[in-house]
């Protein structure tokens, strides 16, 4: 339960309170109804791919499922032409916010899924892999979890864009595209998961540059779709026309997938090249926030104090960091 609970607060830590809450400091106000949808969630999520004997794909197929509930049937954001002025970032067609859904993608896969569930793994070693709920508390988490997605249509969608309602075409497409990611994720990819991933002969860099790595693409990321701090012009202005930012920041997204999936089959990759790539990110996406304004890169600075000071207690904590571990076949 002390894992299932960490996992729950890294979660709404990572995708909320480091990066909205430094810009919009009354995102701590929602913080019991963020807990319930980031950490019941994404709970929830973890918990189904351990069962099926997933692993990483699986996590990444079911991180997008949770999005599109997240975004698509919760916020309604995905849609509206007014909610979060999200229409404004960047191309909107066929009555969908298409720079908004790739950036949130990025954000939601990696921020609210992939980089929680590395921490809760560097915290819980005897734990991976492993469930950490029976079958009671998956209950209660799945029914949380629903329970989530219905507060952001209540509390904030029903807020920020009050009378709007996704058409059911889209809800539709949005049940059938959750369902049909989470049969891949849990039915298809653990049949196919292969039992030894790690090669001896590949070498990831050293950690600083798998540090430096993930900042610059982090950076590069979020920069390309959106405006710093969600405030202002983009940083590239007209330079980039709207359906090109899209392809632009794929070209960013899918190379630093590539690298991160190949470094981690490396024969040297250790828990430290684990903790600079989970940092990279993080200090990153912090940062992208503080530009809004003068609040904004006080509490960023803050933030990213806390953070540091927290990964560097994390890297005291970790037993055996420089010791590639030993690989362990698919279940």
């Amino acid at each position: 339960m002390r894992a299932a609970w960490t996992l729950a607060l890294l979660t709404t830590l990572c995708a909320e309170l480091t990066f909205t809450a430094v810009a919009v400091p009354s995102t701590w106000v929602l913080l019991p109804l963020l807990l319930v949808m980031y950490g019941a969630g994404v709970l929830l999520v973890r918990e189904a791919v351990v069962r099926s004997g997933g692993g990483w794909p699986s996590l990444v197929l079911l991180g997008l499922a949770y999005q599109l509930s997240e975004d698509g049937l919760g916020l309604q954001a995905l849609n509206s032409p007014d909610m979060y002025d999200a229409a404004d970032w960047g191309l909107r067609a066929l009555g969908i916010n298409w720079t908004y859904w790739e950036s949130q993608i990025g954000v939601h896969v990696v921020l609210s899924v992939l980089l929680p569930v590395m921490i809760a793994d560097l915290l819980f070693p005897h734990l991976r892999g492993r469930a950490y709920l029976r079958g009671g508390g998956l209950t209660v988490t799945g029914v949380l979890a629903v329970l989530g997605v219905v507060g952001l249509r209540v509390f904030v969608s029903a807020t920020e864009d009050s009378g709007y309602r996704t058409p059911l075409g889209w809800t539709l497409v949005y049940l059938v595209a959750i369902a049909l990611l989470a049969w891949l994720a849990l039915r298809v990819l653990p049949r196919r998961r292969p039992r030894n991933t790690v090669q001896s002969e590949r070498r990831a860099p050293r950690p600083g540059v798998v540090g430096f790595v993930s900042l610059y693409l982090t950076m590069a990321f979020l920069t390309t779709l959106l405006p710093l701090g969600l405030d202002g012009d983009l940083l590239f202005g007209d330079a980039m026309s709207q359906p090109f930012r899209l392809i632009a920041a794929a070209m960013t997204a899918v190379p630093f997938a590539w690298l991160a999936a190949r470094w981690r089959s490396a024969g040297n990759w250790t828990d430290r090249h684990r903790l600079w790539l989970i940092g990279g990110i993080l200090i990153s996406h912090t940062a992208f926030m503080m530009p809004g304004s003068w609040t904004s890169a006080l509490i960023g600075l803050v933030t990213l104090a806390l953070e540091i000071l927290a990964l560097r207690m994390l890297a005291r904590r970790v037993p055996h960091l420089d010791t590639p571990p030993e690989p362990s076949p698919a279940r």
